[in-house]
Order: C-alpha cells, then structure tokens, then sequence
C-alpha cells in the first residue's frame, strides 16, 4: 500500500477510563457532535485505509454497536484482558489475518483532536524515509511528564523515547515528546510483537518496545514533528474533555469565519463538527449549532438560540430560539422566542412569531403564526394569518389528528381548532372561536357564545369593594352629564 492508502489504521479504544468517573466508557464521550472514538474514525478515514480496526475491551458490546452505527465499514478486535498496548495491536493484527504488508498505523480513541492531515503526514514521512517505524511527535512548551524522543545527533533517527521518571536532566530539557501515534511497517510490525516481553512493572506488552527490538534488529527509527502539538491531547477526565472540546469549537469556528461566516462572538457559540455554512451567514453571541444543521448564505442567527438537525434558509432570521429537526424557508422570520419541533417546516417568507410553538407543521410561502400560538400536526396554505393566542388542539388523549388551513385565510385570535379540521382557502373565522367543524372556501366561521350583560352585579355582589366604588363613580359621572 501507498502512503496515501495504508494496509489498515488500528484504533486503540480498549481501557475503562476510570479518571472520567463515569458509566459512559471514555471514548464514548462526546465534544462537538461525535464521541471520542468518533472523531478518531472519522480522521482515520481520510486516510482511506485498506482496514480500520478498532480494539475494544472495557464496555465491548456498547462501543462495538456505536462503532456500527457511526462506521459500518469498521471492523472491531476484541481484547479481552488489558495486557498493554502491544497485546491490543496484536490482537488488531489477529483479527485482519496476521502479517500485513505495507504501513500499519497505530492511533489513540481518545485524541479527538488529532486531524486526517497529520495522519496523512506521518505516513508519507514514514514511506519517504524509509523506515520501520515512524514516530508522530510534537514539541510542546512544557514536556514534564511526557516521554522524550532521543534522536541521533547525526541522522536524525530515533534512538531512544526515554520516560520523564526515567530521564536525565539533558533529556528532560529535550520538548519533542511522543504523541503515541506510529506507523509500522505491516510485516516487521507483526514479528517485532511476537518478540515483545512482559518483564516491566505491570506485567503488560509495551507497544513502545517494539522500537527497541526492531531498532536492535538493524531498521531505521524516524519521527515526524506534527505541526500542532494540541492534536496530540489525549483525555482522561472531564477537564481534559472540557479543553478539547474549546479547542475544537475555535478550530471549527476559525475554519467557518475563514470561509466567509460572520461570528459575532466566538467565545459564545458552540457547533458541532457536522454544521454547515453559506457565505455571509451571521451567528450572533449565545448560539448552539447542533447536529446536522446548515446556515443558509446570507442568514442571521442568534443571540441565545438552539439549532439541532435544522435547516436554515437564506437570507431567514432566526432570533432567540429552540428548534429540533426543523426546517426555516428562505427568508424566513423566526422567534423571538419561538420553538420548532421535528417535523416543522416554514415556507419562504413565512413567519413563525413570538411565544410560537411548531410540531409536524408545514407553513405555507408568507403564511404568518406572529405571536403566542401552537401549531401542532398541521397544513397551513399560502399567505394565510393566523391570529394570536390560537391553538391546534391535536390530541385527543390517544390519538393525533391533523388541521388544514387552506391559503389567504384570516383567522381571529384565540381560535382553538379541534382537529380534524378543515379551513377552506379564503375563509376567516372569528375571535374566541372554538372550531370543530370544517369551514368552507370563502366562509366566515363563529362559534363563540352570545355575550350577556348583567347589570348592576357588582353593587349587589361585592358591594363596598373598590370595583364597586369605582363602577358608583362612574355612574354618578355619567347621570351628571345628562
């Protein structure tokens, strides 16, 4: 295989993480839309490797089925006991058939900062040069409790990768350190392995010993310097997840600003990996941009607003609010303080107000909800107005039942429309109307009762009160005028 095609990537994703204190395996946590494990698949695969085989162990069955859910071409080698990092990769080599040829890399599930580029990197630098193994490392300002990479003076091959506690004081100056990421040469990698003791502290088979043995063997050791030590950044506990997670957002809102999108404030927003953007798109302080949502060219979204697996339209507004499986028409207005759920979706120009709530809605081009609706399981046509404090009363206890409103109608405010129903094109209805039966095209409906005044009610009910005082003042007033 090429540099540009490995024999296979192996993902190390086998311990517990017992720093994270959690019943969530560590590599099943998430920043930025994707799990740990998730961002390390996904930048593997850049690479497009013949294999990509991860190594489980703690939680199998939970990561596997999330491993097939996010990847289908993933293939999963199962270690059954922790026996260090070089039984994991045995056990990955097992499971692709034994000896590979070509370049075998070897990756962390929990640096979900670490980019397909560098990958790349590391690979063509090991292919270039020749080597048995290549070492990614990173020269980092603070190298204290980090291994050190010991390169010859003269080649500039790998000698040695020396651990803090074990380090001279000349070594412990040295700031290029080990990332824990390689690339192997497939079919030395495989013998070395068989070579690997368990003579050490823990009993365990050491991955890192396999550049002893292949560098007594007489092949060359190299590294490759990647260009952003923070890729490297592995994650053992919450803070860790915390400052990966902020690292990714600014690299991911960088990259969006770069490519034309205005943001306001990017210390206040927050996207995830699968987010897209048109050109002049503009995301005010406070917003969430979740899942597999795009902004529209031209769209304005924010402050405090949640978007998840919603699509926004050019040139829509959306203010201060909440949608979840949504879709915003271009031009469209919504909020501020409004909540789209699944299924809603507005037309061009359509308006979905203040104190509006959607689900399962399909708003016709320039129809209005302006303020402090619900529109649930509904059809609404073409530049119809729907009045305010009106509600689509959907749910009989059991069952859900669907409302159209046709186009151009003019509904009164607080409307209840008692579904199923239908409202003609053309027809209004009047206010405090409760609809149960269908309005036909051009009709007007009214079903409110008859209003009924009785006289003197307060004098008599609450006499000496101060509404009572206030109705005898104006009486008084008005016989005066007479």
């Amino acid at each position: 295989m090429s540099a540009t095609r490995p024999a296979a990537v192996v993902v190390l994703a086998a311990g517990e993480g017992t720093r994270m204190k959690s019943a969530t395996p560590k590599v099943l946590h998430e920043i930025c839309g994707r799990s740990l494990v998730g961002h390390v698949v996904a930048a593997s695969r850049e690479l497009d490797p013949a294999h990509l085989v991860v190594v489980v162990g703690h939680a199998r069955e939970q990561v596997t089925a999330h491993l097939a859910g996010i990847d289908a071409g993933v293939r999963t080698a199962v270690q059954y006991e922790q026996n260090g990092t070089g039984h994991a990769v045995r056990m990955a080599l097992e499971e692709l058939g034994g000896q590979l040829t070509g370049t075998v890399i070897v990756v962390c599930g929990d640096t979900p900062l670490l980019t397909g580029e560098t990958l790349r990197a590391l690979a063509a630098t090991h292919e270039a040069d020749g080597n048995a193994v290549t070492v990614l490392t990173a020269e980092v300002p603070d190298s204290t409790g980090y291994g050190r990479i010991v390169r010859d003076p003269q080649t500039g091959a790998v000698t040695a990768i020396v651990e803090h506690k074990d380090a001279t004081d000349a070594q412990r100056a040295i700031r290029e350190i080990n990332s824990g990421v390689f690339a192997f040469d497939g079919a030395l990698l495989a013998d070395a392995l068989g070579k690997v003791r368990t003579d050490n502290s823990q009993g365990e088979e050491y991955l890192t010993d396999v550049l002893g043995i292949l560098r007594e063997a007489g092949h060359r050791v190299g590294a490759a310097v990647g260009s952003d030590h923070r890729q490297i950044l592995g994650i053992n506990n919450r803070v860790q997840l915390a400052e990966a997670r902020a690292l990714l957002n600014a690299r991911l809102l960088e990259r969006a600003m770069l490519a034309g999108v205005t943001v306001v404030d990017p210390g206040s927003v927050f996207v995830d990996v699968t987010v897209t953007f048109g050109q002049d798109a503009l995301i005010h302080p406070g917003t969430q941009l979740l899942g597999d949502t795009h902004i529209g060219e031209g769209a304005e979204v924010g402050p405090n607003t949640r978007l998840k697996d919603t699509r926004v339209g050019a040139g829509a507004r959306v203010d201060n609010t909440v949608a979840d499986g949504a879709v915003v028409g271009d031009q469209a207005t919504v909020g501020p303080f409004a909540y789209l759920r699944p299924g809603t979706n507005l037309g061009l120009k359509a308006k979905a107000g203040t104190y509006v709530e959607m689900k399962n809605a399909t708003i016709g081009e320039g129809t209005k909800v302006p303020h402090l609706s619900y529109v649930g399981d509904a059809t609404i046509g073409e530049y119809t107005n729907i009045g305010a404090a009106s509600v689509f009363v959907n749910y009989d206890g059991e069952h859900k039942h669907h409302t159209t409103v046709g186009s151009h109608c003019k509904t009164g405010s607080d409307n209840m429309f008692v579904a199923p129903v239908t409202i003609g094109d053309g027809a209004y209805t009047a206010a405090g109307s409760v609809i149960t039966k269908d309005v036909p095209a051009g009709a007007l409906a009214v079903a409110r009762g008859q209003q009924r005044n009785i006289e003197g009610w307060v004098a008599r009910k609450r006499p000496g009160s101060a509404a009572a005082t206030a109705a005898q003042s104006s009486s008084d007033k008005d016989s005066g005028h007479r």
